[in-house]
């Protein structure tokens, strides 16, 4: 049989030809589906280098006739399949993909895609749109796992945003922000102006329950009167309030239960905790509010704002901020006037207050699955990142007070 040559009068293998009209080289194959293919390339050691990655990709079983497959193609694969997802959670990770992929990486076709176009996408919204690398690291988690889809469906090898987003943080010399606790000092400070101060006194039950429960925003908007048992002294922690669903998107509120089992707890009321129920109780019936939310079925929220609506995170946190300047305006006034150093306020969310109430407790307490239990930790190593830094003064002080004590040397 005569063999197809070029025009350098080159023998073509099997499937290649040349292309006079434009002087361009194709390669024809058909996959299993029985759909026939075609590749171009100028030259043909260039056609030849496409034909071996299309032969090794045919070998590792790789969807080669699927090219024009996108990231976002992909992205919705994994959103249908995607189950056992937290609701809210899902919503975060869609949230994010649409914000910030959808209409840059999202478009690409994911066989074309490199490791080193996932990294110049991570470093421009960075360097570029300025974004915090904890938020890049959110976009990563997501994109992480449609990435994984991606190799488990056969488009693609292996998952391309491996390992990239700890090379950014590498090379910004990038170390997790700590959560920092308010100091004995702060907290009393910040308690005894909400005591003393007739516009925010209102205020201070439900600052008072964040500092004795240690319970994140959710499950302190989201108590009902159900789970507070003022006979026995006890709280039970069941479920958050959700104030959006990023997935539907529509903003509403609705109730969620915890992330896992580890977060549905109980936890003894301390007296302060129980006086300030009894006081939020007792202000709600003094100037007539009554709870207008039904959210899941649910109308006796404990903690309302003026409107008789629960609370959102967002003025929760708004409110600190005022009590935080006001504060630290007399603060500055009284200090300068008693010629002593000012207590000012640090800038901080109510996320900070749970963090000073696991810094008190793991101040006093050391059983460790005890602190687990009471904060609603899955990972005992969360428990312990925290108990390290919250008793790392306690640890000086007590080598300080260690000190000629015991013979060494």
């Amino acid at each position: 049989m005569q063999r197809r040559k070029d025009n350098k009068n080159r023998v073509l293998k099997e499937g290649e030809s040349f292309r006079k009209s434009d002087g361009l080289y194709m390669y024809r194959w058909t996959t299993g589906d029985g759909k026939r293919h075609t590749v171009y390339d100028a030259t043909l050691e260039g056609l030849r280098e496409k034909e071996d990655k299309i032969k090794k990709d045919m070998s590792d079983g790789i969807r080669v006739g699927e090219a024009n497959v996108t990231v976002n193609d992909v992205f919705e694969l994994w959103k249908d399949n995607k189950k056992g997802l937290k609701k809210s959670t899902k919503g975060n990770y869609i949230y994010m993909y649409e914000q910030y992929v959808q209409e840059d990486l999202g478009l690409r076709r994911i066989q074309t895609l490199r490791k080193s176009d996932v990294t110049r996408f991570y470093n421009s919204l960075i360097d570029t749109r300025g974004l915090a690398i904890n938020t890049v690291e959110s976009i990563h988690t997501v994109l992480h796992q449609v990435f994984q889809t991606a190799v488990d469906d056969d488009y693609i090898r292996k998952n391309l945003t491996e390992g990239v987003l700890n090379e950014c943080k590498l090379a910004r010399n990038y170390e997790k922000p700590k959560r920092h606790a308010l100091t004995i000092k702060e907290q009393s400070a910040f308690v005894d102006y909400l005591k003393n101060n007739a516009k925010y006194k209102h205020w201070l039950p439900l600052f008072t329950f964040f500092l004795g429960t240690g319970c994140r925003v959710s499950e302190v908007t989201g108590l009902c009167w159900k789970d507070v048992d003022l006979k026995n002294d006890m709280l039970m922690i069941s479920q958050g309030l959700v104030y959006y669903d990023r997935e539907q998107k529509k903003t509403y509120h609705y109730l969620s239960l915890p992330k896992t089992n580890a977060g549905v707890r109980y936890i003894p009321m301390l007296p302060e905790v129980k006086q300030a129920l009894l006081d939020e109780k007792a202000y709600q019936e003094e100037v007539g509010l009554k709870c207008k939310a039904n959210i899941d079925g649910r109308t006796d929220f404990v903690f309302l704002n003026r409107f008789g609506n629960v609370h959102n995170p967002q003025t929760i946190n708004r409110t600190i901020k005022r009590v935080v300047l006001a504060h630290n305006l007399e603060e500055m006034e009284k200090a300068e006037k008693q010629k002593r150093e000012p207590v000012f306020l640090p800038d901080f969310s109510c996320h900070n207050l749970r963090h000073t109430f696991a810094t008190r407790f793991c101040e006093n307490e050391t059983n460790l699955k005890v602190i687990q239990s009471i904060l609603g930790h899955k990972d005992i190593a969360t428990t312990m990142d925290v108990y390290a830094e919250a008793t790392k003064e306690k640890l000086e002080e007590s080598f300080v007070n260690l000190q000629g004590k015991i013979k060494i040397s």
